[in-house]
Order: structure tokens, then C-alpha cells, then sequence
């Protein structure tokens, strides 16, 4: 798929596509790549009928033997690979891309044996089987003599005229125009030279010819896809199978993110404000006992207290940046990111290139601002950075929604990772839980460009489990 650079100069993917060709200057264009398939589809047929043939049904003569059993395996695998040499020869001619089975699904490939013995289990080698020694064959027997067909006559009817004068007629007594014309103008004398007149004949039927064969190959090449489509692509349920895989996947990273994170709040609380609570009533219970007998010392006990005071508040405050804050909730992402670009300690400079056309949903809001929290607090706290920039943009896929890009980039150190049990870890698995994307890339010396890319509906309204 077409990508296109991020703001950090990383490639992201782009919503155009290339657009296929169509008319009938389209199919001359084609014209070369589908005569490339076509005329090697045969000997490439004849050679895997030879092989796979060979190696399946002498293994099937030797069945009670082991040997038997390795060889019917061999040519599954033989199978397997012209079944793939086919859908890559397919997609070359630039038709539509056809999806290959997922050959490690499931448990079966765990261990040796379950893995060698996996394609007496699997429905696509024994359909590769079967295209390869029967379909195959026979489909390619009729296209291979068609496009021989189509390219003899076309030139022989094209090129007729120059050789054929020094190639003796003997005493031909057959004229094709002139068996026509006597067909089409009984009891009528011929007007015109029969050789001449064949001469033209093979001329127009080689124009004929040459002006379908962009029709023919192809609708030929056509066939061999829908066949390859029906045969040798992975199935509908496997990708099913494979959308709810990754859905549970993500579901899962999301819940240990946030389980992750409820753990760091708690232990932050417990370590950080809780404390100062409970010194801060300790030193006013002191003040209380101390007020009448020594006012002095009481009087220092209130500066310490609302000096303990002060900081519990300001921690309170660094801990509530966890939260979504009334601002994100009341004039949306934008805004809630310009304020926290701008209460950043190292200097953020902001850009906005989000459509205005395409509302995000809350749950994608809440997040993305967690993540820029995240990204801004680890580059001021540990890159050494002395400029960072945020950008957040939308993109859009068509029928499959739209993307929320997310950059950060910072001039400092480099280095940054997603360690197991550390900040980007985290925010990887928050954003593979909204099925999304964290790009890291931050090499030794800088500067750390990181961006999270989410995918969204527009009209969604459902709060993923975040």
C-alpha cells in the first residue's frame, strides 16, 4: 500500500490507491503482462502435474510404508509452493492481490510432527493438491493453445503477404475468399484474383485477430484468477477468525494497560500525597497541643503545615494530568492539547491539522490526550530536549473510517525504547488496545520521533474497553 512521510519524516500509510486501468487502451497496456503469464502457463502446469503427481501417487503406492507417508507430505508442500508461484505470476498482471491462506494458524504447527503432518488436516493443501495435478492442467492446456492461436494467426494474417510468395503452391485448387464468395454470391464469376484476394482475406482476418487479443488474454488471465481466487485464497472464516484473534489481543493489551496504570496511580497516591496527608494532620495535632504553651513553636509548625499543604496540592495536580480534564470534555482535543503543550516545562511548539469535518469520539479523545500527556512528560523528564513538537492531524481511509496521527518529536538525546514495565511499554499497549499503532524511532544522539496512529469511525459512539 502507498504511504506517506509523517511529520517526522516516518512513513505512514496513505489512503490512495492506484487506481485501475480501464478501456480498451487499458488492456494494450496489459497486453505484455498478460501474454507473459499465458505463455508460460503451461510448461509451468506440465512441470508441477510431473512433480506433484509423481511424488503424491507413489506415495500412496507405498502408503504402508513410512517412506509413503513423507513423500504424500512432500508433495503437499510441492503443491503448495506452484499453488503460491501462481498467485504471485496473478500478481504480476496487476489484477486484484489475492490473499494467501494462513499457513501457521491454529495450534497445529506447534511441534515437529503436528507441523509435518499439518497438511493431511488442512483443507488448503488438498485443494492446492487439486489445483495443481487436475484443474490447473486442463484450465492451462486451453489458455496456452488460445494465446498460441491468437499470436499465429495474427501474424501469419499480418506478415502473410511478405513470405508467402516464396513458398511454392504447388497446384492449390482452394482459395478461402473464393470459397466464401461462391458461398455468399452463388453462380457469380470472381471478380478479382483469388491470390490477391487471399492475400487481403489474411490480411483482415490478422487485423481481426490482433484487435481482440487484448479481449482474449485478458479474459483468459480473468479465468485463471477467479480460479486462483476460488482455490487458492484464504478463506472468509479465517479472516474472521483472525479479526477476532486481534480483537481479543487488543482488548486484552488495553485491559492490562489500564490495569497498569490504576497500579502506578495507587502507588503514586500512597507514596506522594498520602504521606504529606498524614504529616500534615500529625503537625496540626501537634499545633493543637502546643498553641497555648509555646505560640512560637506552633507558629513554625503552621509554616511547615501549610508548606506540606502546598505540596500535596501540587501533586494532587500532577496526578490529576491522568485524568481527562473539564477543558477535553468541554472544546474537545484541539484545545485540551494546546493547553497541555503549553504547561509543558520544555517549550512545544503545536501544530493542529485535524479535519473539522470528522468528530472523534470520546474514547479516541481521552486517549490521544493520554498519550500526548505521556510523550510530552517522558521527553521534558528524561531526553534532555530543549524543543519538543506536537502534531495531530486525521486521515481519511474511506469505507475504512479514518486515522488519528499523533507525533511528538524532540531534539533531545535519543535512545528511548518500549522497555517491558516502563512509560512507552505502556502507551503501546494503550494504543494496540484502540487497535492502533506506536511508531518509535529514536536513535543514539537523536532526535525521538514517536507517533501513535488510531483508526476511528467518524459516527462511532461506542467507548472501547480503555
Amino acid at each position: 500500500m502507498p504511504t506517506e512521510p509523517g511529520p517526522t519524516g516516518a512513513a505512514v500509510p496513505s489512503a490512495d490507491a492506484p487506481r485501475p486501468r480501464r478501456g480498451y487502451g487499458g488492456l494494450w497496456v496489459a497486453l505484455p503482462r498478460d501474454f507473459g503469464f499465458l505463455i508460460l502457463t503451461m510448461p509451468i502446469a506440465v512441470t508441477g502435474l510431473t512433480i506433484v503427481s509423481t511424488l503424491f501417487f507413489t506415495g500412496l503406492g507405498l502408503i504402508a510404508l513410512v517412506v509413503g507417508v513423507f513423500l504424500m507430505i512432500a508433495a503437499f508442500y510441492v503443491a503448495r509452493g506452484f499453488g503460491v508461484l501462481e498467485i504471485v505470476r496473478l500478481r504480476w498482471t496487476g489484477l486484484a492481490e489475492i490473499a494467501e491462506p494462513d499457513w501457521s494458524r491454529g495450534d497445529r504447527e506447534h511441534g515437529f510432527w503436528r507441523a509435518t503432518f499439518a497438511p493431511f488436516v488442512d483443507g488448503h493443501y488438498w485443494l492446492y493438491l487439486l489445483h495443481v495435478v487436475v484443474v490447473n492442467p486442463i484450465v492451462s492446456i486451453v489458455s496456452w493453445s488460445l494465446t498460441i492461436t491468437w499470436v499465429s494467426t495474427a501474424l501469419a494474417g499480418l506478415t502473410g503477404w511478405i513470405w508467402q510468395p516464396f513458398i511454392p503452391d504447388g497446384e492449390r485448387d482452394f482459395w478461402l475468399n473464393e470459397w466464401l464468395f461462391e458461398r455468399f454470391a452463388p453462380g457469380r464469376p470472381l471478380a478479382w484474383d483469388p491470390v490477391l484476394g487471399e492475400r487481403v482475406l489474411e490480411i483482415a482476418i490478422g487485423v481481426l485477430f490482433l484487435l481482440s487479443m487484448p479481449f482474449v488474454f485478458h479474459g483468459l488471465t480473468l479465468l485463471h484468477h477467479v480460479i486462483a481466487r476460488g482455490m487458492l485464497a484464504a478463506w472468509r472464516s479465517e479472516a474472521l477468525e483472525r479479526e477476532v484473534a486481534e480483537l481479543a489481543a487488543s482488548r486484552g493489551a488495553a485491559v492490562q494497560a489500564e490495569d497498569a496504570s490504576l497500579r502506578r496511580l495507587e502507588r503514586d497516591i500512597h507514596d506522594g500525597p498520602q504521606q504529606r496527608l498524614v504529616r500534615l494532620q500529625m503537625d496540626l495535632a501537634t499545633i493543637e497541643r502546643r498553641l497555648d504553651r509555646d505560640p512560637d513553636q506552633a507558629k513554625a509548625l503552621v509554616v511547615e503545615a501549610r508548606d506540606q499543604a502546598r505540596e500535596a496540592l501540587d501533586e494532587l495536580r500532577a496526578l490529576s494530568r491522568g485524568f481527562a480534564p473539564p477543558l477535553l470534555q468541554d472544546r474537545g482535543l484541539a484545545s485540551a492539547l494546546e493547553a497541555l503543550a503549553a504547561r509543558s516545562t520544555v517549550p512545544v511548539a503545536y501544530e493542529n491539522a485535524m479535519a473539522p469535518d470528522a468528530p472523534l469520539p470520546a474514547a479516541i479523545e481521552r486517549n490521544a490526550y493520554f498519550a500526548a500527556a505521556e510523550l510530552l512528560t517522558n521527553a521534558a523528564k528524561h531526553s534532555g530536549a530543549t524543543a519538543m513538537r506536537l502534531r495531530v492531524a486525521t486521515r481519511d481511509l474511506g469505507s475504512a473510517g479514518r486515522v488519528l496521527d499523533l507525533w511528538v518529536t524532540d531534539n533531545g538525546r535519543g535512545g528511548a525504547s518500549a522497555v517491558p514495565g516502563h512509560g512507552l511499554a505502556g502507551l503501546d499497549e494503550r494504543v494496540r488496545g484502540l487497535r492502533g499503532q506506536l511508531i518509535v524511532d529514536s536513535p543514539v544522539g537523536g532526535p525521538t520521533m514517536i507517533g501513535a496512529h488510531i483508526p476511528f469511525f467518524p459516527e462511532s459512539t461506542a467507548d472501547p474497553v480503555v
